[in-house]
């Protein structure tokens, strides 16, 4: 492409300095998203050091992904996340407190009268999650909910 005089020149300079505004324009920050900065398999625990903070510019971007590494440190993943891509929330799970087949202790309260036993759970679970859980001195079978300690409090029937 020639130009034949200034004034056309000029012309084109500015209509590209308009194309470059309008794509600015375009990419204006829409918030941030937590991507990985490396490979996270499922079953790993997710550190800060493999995530960072990037700004969503695509309005198309749908989903429920997480916007702060605060949200997502210390949690599980239930699936792999690929570096550059952003961490879906559905995606992540608590860290378990309890692990099927390990021991753990068994409380059950009725009244002012508390019981406790050895166990071992049937189902991994994390903290507030309805776990089986078997008593190791009976062989009986119970429900109860995983408290912070990885001690499960049996519910009666």
């Amino acid at each position: 492409m020639t130009f034949r005089r200034a004034k056309d020149l000029a012309t084109a300079v500015l209509a590209a300095a308009g194309v470059l505004a309008a794509l600015q324009a375009q990419a204006e920050v829409l918030g941030k998203a937590v991507v990985p900065t490396e490979v996270i398999y499922p079953g790993d625990p997710i550190g800060s050091r493999q995530l960072e903070e990037v700004d969503v510019t695509n309005p198309n971007l749908a989903g429920d992904y997480a916007k702060s590494i605060g949200e997502v440190s210390g949690l599980v993943s239930k699936r792999t996340l690929l570096p550059g891509r952003t961490v879906p929330l559905s995606a992540l799970r608590q860290p378990f407190a309890v692990t099927r087949g390990s021991n753990a202790r068994l409380i059950m309260s009725i009244g002012a009268m508390t019981i406790t036993a050895a166990g071992t759970p049937l189902d991994d679970g994390a903290i507030g999650e309805i776990v089986r859980a078997r008593n190791l001195d009976s062989g009986i079978i119970v429900s109860g909910t995983v408290l912070e300690n990885g001690t499960i409090r049996v519910v009666s029937k």
